[in-house]
């Protein structure tokens, strides 16, 4: 409608400049959201393009700071990762449910705080150490896949003036852009950890691949030995070798967890084990020194369980200690079984523990050594093989070779459980 006395031309003419103001800013809206668009995905550094991104919100909508706070601490927390404006908050932490950026990211809503000072939900703690005045606040929940993750918040419009529903519009639409980057940026992330975990725990099978003997193809040798891990890297372990005085050392030992945390100490047992075996003889002095060395260092609720000893191929015997670990079985040439029961903790647990020995006189039989994934696997009807389904083995392929009956053995243990929840090792000692 004409004013009064204004005549038309001028009328058109601050229509026109309106129409073009409005449309020139439209302009710049699109392009700033056009530029940071293209930044969030073309970058490979996300921290410095939320930088440049945040110093661009704030020069776009005129406020004299922004920051953007993360979730940490199983959502408890709110942690400014990046700011700008003339006070530093980066790292602050405050708890989730508090203040004005509590309450966008748990109402998922807007907030738009005219008068700060004077608002029940504004701390001031802030303030008072930095020296900085917070009049007004605006804080927009970053949202992506419904899920909350954070908050964008724009404090103090410049020149005293106020944040408007234009703002907030303008900012809802900013907060998607950075949401949506930083999810992605945490999902390129984890692929990468992801990747990296994999190399290790393929570089970690390998190491351990290497400290597993390597077994004799003559058939000769009276020990065999195999080991099947349920995980990229195995927590049992098993060695042995002949010595210069011509007893055969061997150990074959379940470590407690599994992963890494496993490895690392299966590595450390296995070395110490093979190392110090080498110029002691005695089983229980050898099993004492290296408890000694694992208590030292291993992590708490961590164990090691494992039957080591020395084979006497002149006496046809074998000396052994047992670490609480699972009762060896020895299959006597008149085709009974005894289980040799455990008399000694396992190691890692308490220091200065004594390790009794045991002597069995093989005398034309054979020693089986096995960890709990060999017991703890499924049958052909789905339950626990447990000792009993272990001896049936044994007595069906005990005309084989030590070599084809520990494959048969294994290979059907592994074909009856369908799912192996636990690593499976297995040794056979037999003198012929």
């Amino acid at each position: 409608m004409m004013k009064k006395g204004q005549s038309p031309n001028k009328q058109h003419n601050e229509i026109t400049q309106h129409f073009f103001e409005e449309v020139n800013a439209n302009e710049k809206q699109l392009t700033l959201l056009a530029e940071i668009a293209q930044n969030f995905s073309n970058s490979l550094d996300i921290s410095q393009t939320l930088q440049n991104a945040i110093e661009r919100f704030m020069q776009y909508l005129n406020s004299e700071a922004a920051s953007i706070f993360l979730l940490e601490s199983n959502n408890s927390e709110l942690v400014c990762v990046r700011c700008a404006g003339p006070v530093d908050i980066s790292g602050i932490r405050i708890p989730s449910e508090k203040g004005i950026i509590g309450n966008a990211v748990n109402s998922r809503k807007s907030q738009m705080i005219r008068d700060a000072q004077n608002d029940p939900n504004f701390s001031k703690l802030v303030d008072v150490d930095t020296g900085f005045i917070t009049r007004s606040i605006l804080a927009v929940p970053l949202v992506v896949n419904d899920e909350c993750i954070g908050a964008l918040e724009l404090i103090n419009k410049k020149n005293n003036d106020l944040f408007n529903e234009h703002d907030e519009s303008i900012a809802m639409v900013l907060a998607s852009y950075a949401a949506l980057a930083i999810h992605n940026a945490r999902m390129a992330d984890a692929l990468v950890e992801k990747e990296r975990m994999r190399k290790e725990l393929e570089l970690a099978r390998e190491i351990q691949i290497g400290l597993l003997p390597q077994d004799d193809d003559s058939n000769i040798f009276p020990i065999r030995g195999m080991n099947v891990p349920a995980l990229e890297v195995s927590g049992d372990f098993y060695d042995f070798f002949k010595r210069d005085d011509g007893l055969i050392y061997f150990n074959l030992a379940d470590v407690s967890g599994k992963g890494m945390n496993a490895a690392m100490l299966m590595a450390k047992a296995s070395s110490l084990l093979h190392h110090l075996a080498k110029s002691i003889s005695d089983p229980g002095e050898l099993l004492s020194r290296v408890n000694d060395e694992i208590c030292e260092s291993i992590s708490h609720g961590m164990f090691v369980t494992l039957v080591s000893g020395f084979l006497d191929t002149t006496k046809d015997t074998i000396s052994f200690s047992n670490a609480g670990h699972q009762p060896p079985l020895f299959h006597n040439r008149r085709g009974e079984f005894e289980e040799i029961k455990a008399s000694a903790p396992p190691i890692g647990i308490v220091p200065a523990t004594e390790f009794p020995v045991e002597t069995i006189h093989l005398n034309g039989g054979a020693v089986y050594l096995f960890t709990d994934g060999i017991t703890e696997s499924y049958d052909e009807n789905k339950k626990f093989l447990e000792v009993d389904g272990l001896i049936k083995l044994i007595e069906i392929n005990s005309k084989l070779s030590l070599s084809d009956r520990l494959e048969r053995i294994v290979s059907k243990i592994r074909n009856s459980s369908t799912d192996q929840h636990d690593d499976i090792t297995l040794m056979i000692i037999e003198c012929k």
